[in-house]
């Protein structure tokens, strides 16, 4: 009886330990920081405070995204369209090339949530690659409608 119990034990702890090991593996692979992630608050907060110069706000989000209308988004965000396509891509790359590299830039897509997105991974990847030193993601969890239009953020 305490064979099996204890067999049972270790089969747990290995699978669980293979569970997290592979979790870690998978958060290790996004091309952000945990410092990298900007919370909406934060953003909101510059946006309408009007102090300071808000950094460059990105948005890579597919048209009617969540019922926005083209040129409808995150107040003084420049829309490139959705990043998995090589097009905006290039447009989005273009763009940054007149940038300084130390330039505060904070990219979006509101699409979706993170773990399924198809537009913030090439964008962000694509900041990593042109070695900006000074970008964030902005940390949307669900989707623009849930963590920002719903809580009455500064839109265009």
């Amino acid at each position: 009886m305490y064979k099996i119990k204890s067999r049972f034990i270790i089969i747990f702890l290995i699978a669980l330990t293979f569970f997290v090991l592979q979790k870690h593996k998978v958060l290790a692979q996004e091309p952000w920081t945990e410092q990298q992630l900007m919370e909406p608050s934060e953003l909101a907060a510059i946006i309408e405070s009007g102090d300071q110069q808000p950094p460059y706000i990105i948005s890579v989000s597919p048209e009617n995204a969540h019922g926005l209308r083209p040129g409808k988004g995150i107040k003084g965000a420049v829309d490139f369209g959705a990043a998995d396509e090589p097009e905006n891509l290039e447009k989005l790359k273009a763009s940054l090339e007149a940038l300084p590299k130390d330039s505060e830039i904070v990219l979006y897509c509101g699409c979706c949530p993170f773990n399924v997105c198809p537009n913030i991974r090439p964008a962000f990847s694509l900041l990593n690659e042109m070695e900006f030193t000074n970008h964030k993601l902005l940390n949307l969890k669900k989707n623009i409608r849930v963590d920002w239009m719903n809580k009455g953020y500064p839109m265009n």
